[in-house]
């Protein structure tokens, strides 16, 4: 069986690019001040508020889910309660960590086409109770891009906007592929965030390529009082700031956050293109960033998986997720296709769909 060197199971997977690699070293000479107080955090921070084109509030923390939790606590008290996409990492994939963090604020649900909020069901879930009883509305999530693969256009966002405006709620992105997102729409990053109406922004950077910690972006400035005290209490102070900050610096000084991204979306691209020949293969949902959902044979993931290449079947509403990275090659693609389609002609006799467990695969 071959081994592979990369695979499509998360962006996670792959390493450091050279850009952040390159930054972490020179950041590893002598003696540095610690807990932030070292001229890389400085630079990286200054470097986002260049991005944003905003003066802005910025934290490092060590991953997404103390950036959202920490976040989203700031928007409210214990009991007010935030709304977000029924398949929103917030409510799927941080174990309880923003009720934790906030001290019971509570999780309520949304739907929506594509893992995007429909608008429209904002102000029924804010409307539906006024009682004491019920934890009172306070923010919405939005994951951008979508754990679906989509992506919030700019009047996506504006639109609601509109609704968290009118009926006073802060607005939070969950930008855990934040990069993704600006790179599939073109647009400048205040265009999807503080000209948006988004109060702040977890924007993440171990899937862009670092090895550690995102940064929590905050455009209301309000929001930021006392946040450096909720980072310390949840032990998401770095002691060695600097080896969480250096690597944003060698990311957006010269654009290689972009850069990556958008490699990673083009052979998500040519992943979709060439699966959508496939008769077999069901393509999901839109693919807009670097991920790929697509509803193959039971039989086929299994041969897939013997044969050594690991995506998740977990994520989403069914099949499998293709996630492409930073690193991913089109050889790593057209290998993919190839073993599909030498899996397809073969076609196993002996495998009965219905005796596949769905819970290995």
């Amino acid at each position: 069986m071959q081994k592979r060197p990369r695979h499509f199971a998360s962006d996670n997977y792959a390493g450091i690019c050279p850009e952040a690699w390159a930054s972490l070293e020179q950041a590893n000479q002598g003696h540095v001040p610690g807990y932030g107080d070292d001229p890389w955090t400085a630079k990286a921070a200054d470097l986002l508020r260049e991005t944003f084109e905003m003066e802005c509030e910025v934290f490092f923390v060590f991953n997404g889910t103390a950036a959202n939790s920490l976040s989203l606590a700031s928007t409210g008290q214990s009991y007010h309660s935030i709304l977000c996409h029924e398949t929103a990492h917030v409510e799927s994939d941080e174990c309880g960590a923003p009720e934790f963090f906030s001290n019971g604020m509570k999780v309520l649900l949304l739907k929506g086409e594509n893992g995007k909020i429909d608008p429209s069901g904002i102000e029924p879930v804010v409307k539906k109770r006024s009682d004491i009883h019920y934890p009172k509305p306070r923010a919405v999530s939005v994951t951008q891009a979508t754990e679906l693969g989509t992506v919030y256009s700019v009047p996506d966002l504006k639109d609601i906007w509109a609704k968290t405006k009118q009926l006073g709620l802060k607005l939070h992105m969950d930008g855990a592929r934040f990069a993704n997102a600006v790179a599939s729409l073109g647009c400048k990053p205040r265009e999807i965030t503080w000209e948006a109406g988004v109060d702040v922004l977890c924007f993440g950077g171990t899937k862009n390529g670092t090895a550690v910690g995102d940064a929590v972006v905050f455009f209301n400035r309000d929001l930021a009082e006392e946040f450096d005290y909720r980072c310390k209490q949840s032990g998401q102070l770095a002691s060695k700031m600097r080896y969480l900050s250096a690597p944003w610096v060698g990311m957006l000084k010269d654009g290689a956050w972009l850069r990556r991204a958008g490699h990673a979306n083009a052979m998500a691209r040519l992943l979709h293109d060439e699966l959508v020949q496939i008769e077999e293969i069901e393509i999901m949902f839109p693919s807009q960033a670097n991920a790929v959902f697509a509803r193959m044979p039971p039989w086929l993931v299994l041969a897939l998986r013997q044969a050594d290449w690991k995506f998740y079947t977990f994520i989403g509403q069914g099949g499998c997720r293709l996630m492409c990275a930073w690193d991913t090659t089109e050889d790593d693609v057209r290998q993919f296709i190839a073993d599909i389609k030498r899996f397809l002609l073969e076609a196993p006799r002996d495998v009965e769909i219905g005796n596949v467990d769905h819970r290995k695969l």
